[in-house]
Formats: structure tokens, C-alpha cells, sequence
């Protein structure tokens, strides 16, 4: 674990930590919301991330590919997976120039569900879009301001930045 202090102090002012904290907040309770609203359709909060995934990805997805978007394991994508196509929401499809790779699509019940909860997770988000912005531009504005207080980015963040960027093809 990579700790960002510098001897004589933190790299961090009062109000840089009270935006990390309001960003942490907002996000969590959308969390919350989201594994209240998954529970309540019957599914387990990984559950509806992998539907989501699923639909997200263009095209239909491999094993490899969900495992990245939801930053789990592969092995315990294939459990997530296995889980989702016993309750028939997923559906695994032979890759045609491929046959040993497996790509998933949502089935009927699997797309039926989503819509259920995409809907009010949109109004969420909607919602609480506002106060993620604020506290964002308020980490931003206090980024800004820190001046020669702002470390040189570790190896973990870059990885972590380019990560998330997915090459097109």
C-alpha cells in the first residue's frame, strides 16, 4: 500500500480531505441505493453489476472481459457467471472464429430485470449527480491550489489511470 505523506506532514489540507470525504460519501450512498434496489429484485448486488456489464460491452463480452469491467478475479467471474445462467439471466455463446472462448449475452428474464433497475438507478444518479460534481470540482479546485504540495504520481495511481482506460479495436 502506497502512503502519500511527506515527513513533516500530510500532502492533504482540512478541506482536500473533507471533498475526498463528501465524494466517498455520495458514492456510497448510491451503493447503498443500488444493493437495496438489487435485493429487493431478487438478485445479489454482483449480480446486477455483471447484467449491467453484459449490456454495457460492445457486443457480447468474454469471461476476461467482465472479470476487468467488475475488477474481480476470473475464476470468480465464472462463479458470478454460473450463478446469473443457473437463475437465466446469462446466457454463454461460443465465440464464432474462437470456439474455445466463451462470450456472454443477456437472456430475455437477465434484460427484463436490468430495465427494472437501470430505470430507478438512472433517477438515483440523477439525483445525486449534483453533489459527486460538486465534491469532485471541490477535490479539483483543491488540487489546483496545493502547489508544490502535489506528489509526483505513484506507479499505483498510473496503473490504476490506465487501467481504466480500455484500448478500442
Amino acid at each position: 500500500m502506497t502512503r502519500y505523506t511527506e515527513s513533516g506532514g500530510s500532502w492533504l489540507s482540512e478541506s482536500e480531505y473533507r471533498a475526498l470525504a463528501a465524494f466517498r460519501y455520495h458514492i456510497r450512498r448510491f451503493m447503498r441505493f443500488s444493493e437495496e434496489a438489487a435485493r429487493e429484485a431478487g438478485l445479489e448486488t454482483q449480480q446486477y453489476q455483471l447484467l449491467l456489464a453484459v449490456k454495457a460491452e460492445p457486443g457480447a463480452p468474454s469471461m476476461g472481459d467482465i472479470a476487468e469491467r467488475m475488477q474481480i478475479q476470473h475464476h470468480s467471474a465464472v462463479e458470478l457467471v454460473n450463478r446469473c445462467a443457473n437463475n437465466g439471466l446469462v446466457r454463454r455463446v461460443p465465440d464464432e472464429s474462437d470456439r474455445r472462448k466463451v462470450m456472454l449475452e443477456l437472456t430475455p428474464k437477465g434484460e427484463r430485470i436490468l430495465r427494472q433497475l437501470a430505470r430507478p438507478h438512472r433517477a438515483a444518479l440523477s439525483t445525486m449527480a449534483p453533489m459527486l460534481v460538486q465534491a469532485l470540482q471541490q477535490i479539483s479546485r483543491d488540487m489546483g491550489n496545493s502547489g508544490s504540495k502535489k506528489p509526483r504520481a505513484s506507479r499505483n495511481a498510473a496503473a490504476i489511470a490506465t487501467t481504466n482506460e480500455r484500448p478500442q479495436t
